[in-house]
């Protein structure tokens, strides 16, 4: 069976057949910018797993439309993180509540508000039903879909009822069923529903809050470089043939989704899920 599309793979990979579109010209910190996304300076934005891939994207983009960002992440700061006076980096485990409580203290008590919460943060296991263990599959939970409710819960109580946005990472995965990723799929299919709920609730208590989910089929970054490298299954070129569009997408590009999904554009938009995925769901 082939790894499911919805992961997250290193530029490096060629893809030899003709692609539709190619993604070296999509860094994280260059290229085409959002030019109708008006209000961010002023807003406040939290982005989980902010130090690399999409995460990193989205705080790049966010910083550049005049935002202050704080990116948090089990992992250190890297040498490459934006230098801004407007960028903060806050050492923050999702899967704990006292961390959480920490991170929001700490840019509610400089910041006053907090407007965006984007919930990057994600790990990926391989396994099937049999060879899944339970400690796997609760690390998967505990960080996929605990993380991202628990940042929820957080952070809502500190965001203007005029007006907050919340964009949780979900995957394509979470739409269809993958026997190697069982952990995985199940956890993102959690994330959109949760996505769902947590709409809902914000709108019945009429917050104006609003949250959605987006959906990235195969990504530009590391998080699962080692997973095609070491599978025996297919390589990524071959994988990608397999696709509408035959490409990968640049992190920038989902970067830019969330930044619709968080600003003053998508205030009609809420409980959806945007699947980007080059065509791989149709």
């Amino acid at each position: 069976m082939l790894p499911s599309p919805a992961l997250a793979v290193p530029a490096r990979h060629a893809v030899h057949s003709p692609p539709l579109r190619t993604t070296e010209d999509r860094s994280m910190t260059s290229g085409p910018w959002p030019s109708n996304q008006e209000g961010f300076t002023g807003k406040v934005a939290i982005v989980t797993g902010g130090v690399s891939g999409i995460g990193l994207a989205t705080v790049t983009r966010l910083l550049h439309l005049g935002a202050t960002v704080v990116a948090t992440d089990i992992a250190p700061r890297p040498d490459g993180f934006p230098k801004s006076e407007n960028a903060r980096y806050v050492r923050h485990d999702v899967t704990d509540r006292a961390s959480w409580k920490n991170a929001v203290d700490r840019v509610v008590d400089e910041f006053g508000r907090i407007d965006i919460l984007v919930n990057c943060a994600g790990i990926l296991r391989e396994g099937t039903l049999e060879s899944t263990t339970l400690k796997e599959w609760r690390q998967v939970m505990a960080v996929n879909v605990e993380g991202t409710f628990c940042g929820v819960q957080a952070v809502i109580p500190h965001m203007p009822a005029s007006g907050g946005a919340i964009v949780n990472l979900a995957s394509v995965s979470g739409s269809r069923a993958d026997a190697k990723l069982v952990a995985y799929t199940t956890s993102k299919s959690a994330v959109v529903n949760l996505t769902r709920e947590i709409a809902l609730d914000c709108a019945r208590r009429g917050t104006n809050i609003r949250c959605n989910s987006v959906s990235p089929g195969v990504v530009d970054t590391t998080m699962i470089e080692n997973f095609f490298d070491a599978s025996v299954d297919v390589t990524l070129p071959e994988w990608l043939d397999t696709q509408p569009l035959r490409r990968s997408i640049a992190p920038a590009e989902i970067a830019d989704i969330i930044v619709f999904l968080a600003g003053s554009d998508s205030t009609f938009v809420t409980g959806a899920d945007f699947p980007i995925d080059c065509g791989a769901t149709a």
